[in-house]
């Protein structure tokens, strides 16, 4: 029971949003699928890791204990291979800067590679020694088992470190050239590290090396897990199956430099392919359509008059029931810019005139859709290559240059291009004199145009042209290209949440070659068409149609739920969050919940839900039949004027907000509509998209069938959910208590006591003193805290109060819900846990805090005299590193928190409590600092703070409140204070302001300040 209960913890904080304790506060993301499937068995869990880094790091030159290390800052760090340019940048252009910074203390500076290491804590020893010997066998020799006690810790590691001295933060000793050669020495070790790394998840994925290692799916049952699961991320290699044709020949498909669209369409579902060159006996440029389905294999061409001239590097996008054909080469002269489209429906071509700005020549280039848009970027025209981005408006036939307001990516053709959502993802190419390996992202929705140049982790693609790209679910996936590997071909992936790239083997029987081919993602197929190349001597090579499955790829993000959090947004999440706040909405059905509610009799209703829930649906039509739904709509008053219109899938689909009159309308007519679905009414057909339809005469009822037969559905409004949770928390409490003091007769001007802000405490809603001041609120107290909490989203309810002006500062915090006052509250990756009941905190110190945190105080002993909940303490230890730290506090109250936060934050072994008054209870010459965090004055105690330094002195922070007019004439008693004070302690000290922190304002003209005061020996 014990080992679950750690387990559970332990997981349950890598999922937590709270940064860890290690120097980046985070898991390292390559390593993120092997802790997942340790994790996941049921005998295991991480409780450190490092997937490896180079790094440099600075170090004290001398050791103050040897039983200890003296720690260090890192100069740099890294997680992938090193850039030489960067670290020799850094090294050698910033010795001046580190000089400055360091010129107290002569460093030490290391340059190092540490390859991976994880800790894991196992079930049992039995288990231990499973995971160990694969380990081993994986490369990681050093790996064994590091603690046989109570608990059972293994380390997962190897010896291929690398360690050398540079010099000193004040003379680099080694050369350039010298540190180039260590930074490539490094990156092979780092290679051969995440090779290592490959093989020991793989190994633990397929279960190969025995041991049964299985990974339990989501419902726990372990002896159910799949086995067959390899690589990165649930799958190492994927089978490429070629694809059996039927019906024409296959040799029609003997192509390279075609185009394929998915088409969805129940008389055309399947791949259609146009244009390229090969085919069918002499090879040649083409302009077939033809029509692969990829269940069946059937194989049909599709015969249409006035069809494009042929062409071959072109690009075919397909818009709602249009594809559309854009330039292209007819012969190595003839370069095209002309645009055709084919409707599918009709089977026509058509030969469009765009209107706009010109749009050049090209071939090779690449194009993507984003709803009624196509963008096209680069080309090659001639000898010319082109980084030019255009866009066409398929609704208006307008062509548009986007000039981009930054740098972007260089010219190129035969590279890539897809669009995810409104982003737009461009990678590879040929640049004229070789391969490219970069990846752009362009986001189509924002004002400005700019391509961003998208920083992933994990190994990128190899650099390439004449590749395929495509989007699948989250993913987006890089396939084949210039050059070849056909020893050991692989497909990309990057996970778009997770910007992560990872590599997936592709097995075949060799016959592909994947070369100026088309990818298209059909269901969970990956469906090659073409591709190949002119071999020279060996004659011309074509690649069979093949089929990739990529659902393996999936499997892990189905069956198990990640143990590292993701940052994405899932609108069913919102949709869910929003049903919680508003209870009336829990038996209205989702989008997701109601795939195909065509105005059926089932169509979901609920009874007396009223104005508010119908305003959370939308009617979805097609954008064909856009204008006539939003007509008839509008005719009936049926269009919620309130809420914007907007589109779905791509542009495909327009949703139209819709009224409660709508929603009662169609409940009223539910049984004709049933009637009308069983019969299919004779007199409603569709209307006819080419021509005008006059809806002056239309019935309401009739109204209904036109939109039914349209396929109009239904739905629940998720946009408008979205803009529902950004309302204002003060709008929702006012909205609340107004509604509150209607129903009990009490005065509306009450509402000008309520709080414009508040603070937050752990989980804890701090409301101000100022706030709900008048007894009236007495009398509905019972009804009013539980409306105030709920429209701030607090679990907890508190009332500030004047803080006491007693020595121990006492709070007097009035909890109004909840148990109690204990918060844990956590700030600068600090944890303060304190009863605020009972313990002030103040929230204007935290430019302060961090301030103290920022200090070096690493070989530094310091005294705090003002201890109380650690509100400088923690600070000094956690983050300035201090080497020892004496807390002094005479309110128990706040002692108890102290104790409890440095327990909670692991630094109470460099920290000495003193409870009691400090004029009694601090030490005395041995500070290096002392802290008086005391306001308004803590002049009191400014003898104690001289006392407590050592003798060749040191550094005062002392707080105070001043008014802004008397800066001058405090710092200037403070320095006359603090040195008169030494002398009668027979020092003999320099006293100077080194400088005065303004804090914050404490009231008007009245400023909380700290004087950072210098005291340094002089000769007697």
């Amino acid at each position: 029971m014990e080992f679950e209960k750690r387990k559970a913890a332990t997981l349950t904080s890598l999922r937590s949003e709270v940064t860890d304790k290690s120097p980046k506060g985070t898991v390292d993301t390559p390593i993120i699928p092997l802790l997942d499937v340790i994790n996941g068995h049921r005998d295991y869990f991480t409780t450190s890791s490092c997937s490896g880094r180079i790094s440099i790091l600075s170090q004290p030159a001398r050791r103050v204990s040897k039983k200890k290390a003296s720690g260090g800052a890192w100069l740099y760090i890294s997680h992938d291979p090193a850039d030489p340019d960067s670290v020799l940048d850094l090294v050698f252009c910033s010795s001046e800067q580190n000089e400055q910074e360091l010129q107290d203390d002569q460093n030490d500076v290391v340059f190092r590679f540490e390859p991976l290491i994880i800790a894991v804590e196992c079930r049992d020893v039995a288990a231990a020694q499973v995971l160990v010997s694969k380990a081993i066998a994986s490369g990681f020799r050093e790996s064994g088992i590091t603690s046989s006690n109570k608990r059972v810790i293994i380390a997962i590691r190897c010896s291929i470190r690398l360690e050398v001295p540079l010099g000193s933060s004040r003379e680099i000793m080694v050369s350039r050239e010298y540190l180039r050669f260590l930074v490539g020495v490094a990156n092979e070790k780092f290679e051969a590290n995440r090779k290592r790394t490959d093989a020991f998840l793989e190994a633990l994925q397929s279960g190969e090396s025995g041991g049964g290692f299985a990974v339990a799916p989501a419902g726990g049952n372990y002896e159910n897990a799949p086995s067959g699961l390899k690589g990165d991320s649930g799958c190492s290699s994927l089978s490429v199956v070629p694809i059996e044709v039927s019906g024409e020949n296959e040799e029609n498909l003997y192509l390279w430099g075609h185009s394929a669209c998915s088409l969805v369409k129940k008389a055309d579902n399947g791949i259609l392919v146009f244009g390229g060159f090969g085919g069918i006996g002499r090879h040649a440029r083409r302009n077939q359509c033809l029509l692969v389905d990829t269940l069946s294999g059937s194989l049909r061409g599709i015969s249409i008059e006035s069809s494009p001239s042929p062409r071959l590097g072109h690009t075919a996008s397909l818009v709602g029931d249009c594809v559309f054909v854009i330039g292209g080469r007819a012969d190595p002269e003839k370069i095209l810019s002309d645009v055709w489209v084919l409707d599918i429906q009709k089977k026509e071509w058509k030969l469009t005139e765009c209107s706009g700005d010109v749009f050049p020549p090209r071939h090779r280039h690449a194009a993507a859709v984003v709803g009624s848009k196509i963008y096209v970027f680069g080309g090659l025209n001639n000898d010319a290559v082109t980084s030019s981005l255009h866009v066409l408006d398929t609704d208006n036939l307008q062509w548009r240059e986007i000039v981009v307001s930054e740098e972007g990516p260089c010219a190129r053709h035969s590279h890539s291009m897809v669009a995810s959502g409104s982003q737009l993802y461009m990678f590879g190419g040929y640049d004229g004199e070789e391969a490219i390996g970069d990846l752009y992202r362009f986001d189509t929705e924002k004002s400005k145009c700019k391509w961003k140049k998208v920083k992933a982790s994990g190994r990128s693609p190899h650099a390439r042209f004449s590749h395929s790209m495509f989007v699948y679910k989250n993913h987006l996936g890089v396939i084949g290209g210039c050059p070849v590997r056909q020893r050991c071909q692989e497909l990309a992936i990057l996970d778009l949440r997770l910007c992560m790239w990872r590599h997936v083997k592709l097995e075949s029987n060799g016959e592909d070659l994947f070369v100026r081919s088309t990818a298209n993602v059909f269901g969970d197929d990956l469906v090659m068409i073409g591709g190949g190349a002119s071999c020279y001597a060996f004659g011309t090579k074509f690649s069979k149609p093949m089929k990739i499955n990529l659902l393996p790829l999936m499997l892990r993000d189905d069956n198990r739920k990640p143990l590292v959090a993701e940052l994405h947004t899932d609108q069913i999440d919102i949709v869910k969050s929003e049903k919680s706040r508003h209870p009336q909405v829990q038996n209205v059905k989702t989008l997701t919940e109601a795939p195909d509610l065509n105005f059926k009799s089932e169509l979901p209703m609920a009874d007396g839900i009223g104005q508010q829930v119908d305003a959370y649906w939308v009617l979805k039509l097609e954008r064909k039949y856009a204008k006539i739904g939003k007509d008839i709509l509008k005719k009936f008053g049926w269009l919620d004027l309130a809420r914007k219109v907007y589109s779905v899938e791509g542009g495909l689909h327009i949703c139209f907000p819709v009224s409660a009159k709508f929603s009662d309308v169609l409940k009223e007519n539910q049984h004709h509509m049933a009637n009308s679905f069983e019969g299919q009414s004779d007199h409603i057909c569709k209307p006819d998209i080419g021509k005008e339809c006059s809806i002056d005469e239309v019935t309401c009822s009739t109204a209904l069938d036109i939109l039914k037969e349209c396929g109009a559905t239904k739905l629940v409004d998720e946009v408008v959910e979205v803009r529902k949770t950004a309302k204002s928390p003060l709008k929702i409490m006012s909205d609340a208590v107004g509604s509150l003091l209607e129903d009990k007769g009490l005065p509306a001007g009450l509402l000008e006591e309520l709080p414009t802000r508040w603070e937050r405490l752990g989980d804890i809603v701090v409301l101000p003193v100022t706030s709900f001041k008048n007894p009236l609120w007495d009398s509905i107290a019972e009804e009013l805290w539980p409306a105030v909490a709920k429209s701030v989203n607090a679990v907890r309810l508190a009332r500030q109060g004047r803080v006491a002006s007693t020595g121990t500062r006492d709070s007097t915090l009035e909890i109004l819900i909840g148990d109690n006052g204990w918060v844990d509250h956590r700030e600068n990756g600090i944890l303060y846990s304190f009863d605020a009941t009972k313990c002030m905190f103040s929230w204007g110190n935290l430019s302060e805090k961090r301030r103290m945190g920022s200090l070096n105080c690493r070989d530094e002993i310091i005294v705090d005299l003002f201890a109380g909940i650690g509100y400088f303490v923690l600070p000094f230890l956690v983050r300035a590193k201090a080497k020892l730290v004496y807390a002094c506090e005479w309110n128990p109250h706040a002692v108890a928190a102290l104790r409890r936060n440095v327990q909670a934050n692991s630094v109470s072994d460099r920290c000495i409590i003193l409870e009691g008054d400090n004029r009694t209870t601090a030490p005395t010459g041995v500070a290096d600092r002392v802290c008086l965090g005391l306001i308004p004055s803590s002049e009191s105690s400014w003898a104690t703070a001289v006392r407590a330094l050592r003798g060749e002195g040191g550094m005062l922070h002392v707080h105070g409140n001043v008014v802004d007019s008397e800066e001058n004439s405090w710092t200037k008693h403070v320095t006359e204070s603090v040195a008169e004070t030494a002398r009668s302690q027979g020092h003999c000290w320099e006293v100077s302001i080194e400088h005065l922190e303004r804090v914050k304002w404490y009231a008007p003209h009245i400023r909380h300040v700290v004087a950072d005061v210098r005291c340094r020996q002089t000769q007697k």
